[in-house]
């Protein structure tokens, strides 16, 4: 029987709050110490490695309800509410070490990006008189929580157990989402992994030829800001915050191999050109792609309004200080490239049958609402649409660029197919350390283009 905590809230005398606790203090376990005491919990207790204890304690030495432990033992056996904030490679081996320490009636969760480990790992170590009701936060740790999906997930719980959970993360000012550990799974593969191989294709790609296009003219303006500042904000996380879903979750294998292909077979066709009706096939598999995930406006009898902010105000977030050749002012006379990265990401979600709006008021994070927006942009105007396609047929200024895109799709698919971390990290870091002089501009340009976004997003759906 779970102990029936009632209404709890940070606004509670000492002696009524339950004790919450953190295992993991990475950048979201600091981001939930940060928000859980600021809301006024007066019991946090947290940890991280043993040989982090007193550099730890010493960060939190003047945190308000915050207490740093030596381990996870001591954490498990005094909270009421546990947060394993771990790598998803290693949460079987956390909760082996600290789960039978766990306090009776204690509920536990996990805030990993990929939930299949982390349930065998709950239920194979976790003593039977606790409660599971995970969670996760659908965003990153320098994004506000506030209307931001958060998922909870209610597996070995009675429904007080759910309750309680969202009293605690209520101060968060996030939108709760009810989700199986498989729907989870199934989602987040959906909203982020062809996504996240995109801008790490890109990423590498620009790597590859040790180019920053952005500062010569190249893909600026409008899409290109958005598609430069996120490639460059996946690059200043960790690694790991990717790596997980990708290895660890069978359907995001399964997503990334598509992109890969998809990729590879559109620039098969724009090198092929004129040649046994290349072109027409091109145009007729786009054309296939955009109905199958964007539908027939016409046929349909209506039109949701978009995501995307407009040309004019995405440029205000551009890392990009001088125009594309042949452009004057604003972007009458940019010149077209072939977007290759949405016509693969769109060919790739209608093969696999993924309907992306679906997934939109359901567990959208800021990058996926922001990449599918920019690909809606593109395929909803029949102009920009058939430029990219005639610059993918006709053009040679790119070509090299959506080579390198090419074999960094293939690379990265590679790297996931293959299930090792140690090449992920890799094949990461390398990328990461060609970007990091970019990073704290991309940062703050990132940061409040999401921002706007994310401000327009909820104008237009009131509007709906």
């Amino acid at each position: 029987m779970v102990r029936v905590w009632n209404n709890v809230s940070p606004d509670s005398p000492l002696e009524e709050q339950p004790t919450l606790g953190l295992i993991g203090m990475g950048a979201m376990g600091r981001m939930y110490a940060k928000h859980l005491s600021s809301a006024g919990w007066k019991k946090i207790h947290v940890c991280d490695l043993p040989a982090k204890y007193e550099a730890l304690k010493a960060e939190y030495s003047d945190v308000a309800g915050v207490s740093v432990f030596p381990d996870g033992h001591g954490v498990a056996r005094s909270s009421d509410f546990i947060m394993y904030s771990v790598e998803a490679e290693f949460i079987d081996r956390v909760v082996a070490q600290y789960g039978p320490s766990t306090k009776v009636d204690a509920v536990v969760a996990g805030q990993t990006s990929v939930k299949a480990p982390e349930k065998t790992a709950f239920e194979k170590y976790l003593p039977q008189d606790v409660h599971i009701v995970s969670c996760h936060s659908l965003h990153g740790p320098s994004v506000s929580p506030t209307d931001q999906p958060l998922v909870l997930i209610r597996h070995r719980a009675p429904p007080e157990a759910l309750r309680f959970v969202e009293d605690i993360l209520r101060s968060f000012g996030s939108r709760y989402v009810y989700l199986s550990y498989e729907e989870h799974d199934l989602v987040t593969a959906n909203t982020q992994a062809v996504t996240h191989a995109a801008f790490l294709s890109m990423g590498t790609a620009w790597a590859s030829v040790k180019s920053y296009p952005w500062e010569q003219g190249l893909y600026v303006g409008g899409i290109e800001t958005a598609k430069v500042n996120i490639t460059l904000r996946i690059y200043s996380n960790a690694w790991h915050v990717y790596a997980g879903l990708a290895i660890l979750n069978p359907s995001a294998k399964i997503q990334i191999d598509q992109f890969a292909e998809s990729a590879t077979e559109l620039f098969k066709l724009m090198l092929q050109g004129t040649a046994e009706g290349g072109e027409q096939r091109l145009r007729d598999r786009v054309e296939w792609a955009r109905r199958t995930v964007f539908g027939d406006d016409q046929k349909d009898g209506k039109k949701r309004a978009p995501i995307l902010l407009s040309d004019d105000v995405l440029d205000r977030f551009s890392l990009g200080r001088t125009p594309p050749p042949g452009s004057t002012n604003g972007h009458a006379q940019i010149n077209a490239n072939s977007h290759l990265s949405l016509l693969a990401m769109v060919d790739c979600w209608a093969h696999l049958k993924i309907q992306p709006f679906l997934h939109l008021a359901l567990a959208a994070t800021p990058i996926f609402r922001l990449f599918l927006g920019v690909a809606e942009h593109l395929f909803r105007s029949p102009t920009m649409l058939s430029s990219a396609i005639h610059s993918g047929l006709y053009d040679t200024w790119h070509r090299r660029d959506d080579l390198e895109f090419v074999i960094a799709a293939r690379q990265w698919s590679q790297c996931v197919s293959f299930g090792s971390f140690e090449l992920y990290r890799r094949r990461f870091e390398e990328t990461r350390v060609f970007f990091e002089g970019r990073f704290e501009e991309a940062g703050v340009l990132g940061s409040e283009m999401i921002k706007a976004i994310m401000e327009s997003e909820k104008e237009r759906e009131a509007r709906m």
